[in-house]
């Protein structure tokens, strides 16, 4: 596998972009911010680049259409795998089910699929995993209303929280911008998070799954702190010492 491919690469340009969303543009603060070489960084840049992801400028780059759901989705991909074959466990067999309307939710959506026997309702922000799930085999797919959150193109606002307060969930499943020890999830946009803590309002069980690129970083939004999330679920093996801050908080998978 080379190092374009890796699942180390697909964290490492994450943090990347994530760092370009934030404001950073000089290669010599990306690689502080990432922790890696100039050199690391410049060959990076070079893989986004080609992607058409950034547009490189003077002394760094600038992300392009960032926020677009078919470029997200692209990216981290190895760790969204990973990351739903670990979910698509912890779908129960009948009852309500809530989703968020990120990537790597959309991913365990894409998944339902290979579950044998369904009786699920499940209600999405996401457009995307709204149809992946109206095609999916004893499941009834709602999507809520609202407006679309222009980072991330969820639905969100006071028509999609009416939405989801009409429904009694058993199981969330959300993402994260970012997952901090201290503060918990947040996002990049209040919208977002508004969105987020009414799903987790109405079900039994909260399950929070973010790559291991989300981890020790802060976004603008307080989302839900570590005691309203009851399962956290990574690429990581649970062992890793990258999950420290979060055990003993939440059950990890």
């Amino acid at each position: 596998m080379s190092e374009e491919t890796s699942a180390e690469g697909d964290h490492r340009r994450a943090s990347i972009m994530t760092a370009l969303r934030e404001g950073v543009r000089r290669v010599d603060d990306l690689a502080l911010a990432c922790g890696v070489s100039t050199m690391t960084i410049r060959r990076d840049l070079q893989v986004l680049e080609r992607r058409n992801e950034i547009r490189r400028v003077r002394g760094g780059a600038v992300p392009v259409d960032a926020w677009t759901f078919d470029h997200r989705l692209g990216r981290s991909a190895a760790a969204k795998d990973a990351i739903a074959a670990k979910l698509l466990t912890l779908v129960p067999d009948k009852g309500g089910i809530g989703f968020d309307g990120s990537t790597t939710v959309h991913r365990l959506a894409r998944r339902l699929k290979e579950q044998p026997t369904l009786d699920l309702t499940a209600v999405t922000t996401g457009f995307e995993t709204f149809h992946e799930l109206s095609r999916t085999p004893g499941c009834r797919a709602y999507a809520t209303g609202g407006t679309a959150d222009p980072h991330t193109g969820s639905l969100v606002g006071p028509l999609a929280e009416v939405t989801l307060r009409q429904f009694a969930l058993h199981t969330c499943f959300l993402s994260a911008t970012h997952l901090d020890g201290s503060v918990g999830s947040t996002e990049f946009t209040a919208d977002e998070a508004a969105v987020k803590r009414v799903l987790a309002a109405v079900s039994e069980r909260t399950v929070l799954a973010v790559d291991s690129s989300k981890l020790a970083r802060r976004a603008v939004a307080t989302c839900l702190s570590l005691d309203e999330v009851d399962v956290l679920v990574s690429d990581l093996d649970p062992g890793d010492d990258r999950l420290e801050p979060y055990r003993g908080l939440v059950e990890i998978i």
